[in-house]
């Protein structure tokens, strides 16, 4: 049984949610070309469902540059999914695209899709569940389909870690980030989120059933892996 959808954005901070983000775009422009160059070879009809779809940024890009694929997005916060409906209406996409609010066990097992990108969703996910949530997309995942993977993943037991753990503090203080709340980023990082090195992570998607698994993007601790299924 799905569990209820837990909203930690709250309606204000869904609709600043593109804006606070909006200095980090140099990374997300790079993610979203590489994406797509590796998805292009896909049917021109395509479906494709974007778990965590947030504001829809993905869905945007991706419509635009396939003009015939259509797409599910599948989020657990309402507030961030009434924005992202609105920005559908707003673009003229509804008609391309199917809104889900809840996670990805609320998909049904019968849509099969080409595609299916989870960006900036897998921290979020807990140690016991990550398994479950690649087994999920993977099940969900035509023959021949593409699984684009992305989340913060470094080895915080590293020796090299401090020195990330720097450069990281810099991502967040261009995303408004306090000296308090930079203060706390290690405890976050250790127990708020679920920060995994990059070797679990493709072992964990390997276990569920992707086997060819690569990672193609790294931004600082921001990585990313394509597998096909």
């Amino acid at each position: 049984m799905s569990k209820t959808p837990v909203d930690f954005f709250n309606e204000g901070m869904a609709q600043v949610y593109d804006e606070r983000n909006r200095k980090l775009s140099p990374i997300k422009d790079a993610l979203h070309f590489s994406s797509r160059l590796i998805l292009k070879t896909l049917p021109e009809d395509s479906k494709v469902l974007c778990v965590g779809a947030g504001t829809g940024s993905e869905i945007l890009y991706f419509a635009n540059i396939f003009p015939k694929w259509r797409f599910v997005a599948l989020e657990p916060s309402k507030s961030m999914l009434d924005v992202c409906k609105k920005k559908m209406a707003n673009a003229g996409l509804v008609n391309r695209c199917e809104f889900i609010h809840g996670y990805i066990n609320d998909v049904p097992t019968q849509q099969d899709f080409n595609a299916i990108l989870s960006l900036f969703v897998g921290h979020f996910v807990e140690k016991e569940n990550r398994i479950d949530f690649f087994k999920h997309m993977t099940q969900r995942l035509n023959i021949g389909g593409y699984l684009i993977h992305t989340e913060i993943s470094f080895d915080l037991d590293s020796s090299k870690f401090p020195q990330m753990l720097e450069k990281w503090e810099e991502v967040q203080k261009l995303m408004g980030a306090t000296p308090e709340t930079l203060s706390n980023l290690p405890h976050q990082l250790r127990e708020a989120l679920t920060v995994l090195p990059p070797s679990i992570t493709e072992k964990q998607m390997q276990q569920a059933g992707l086997k060819e698994t690569i990672q193609f993007f790294q931004a600082l601790m921001i990585c990313g892996w394509f597998a096909k299924k």
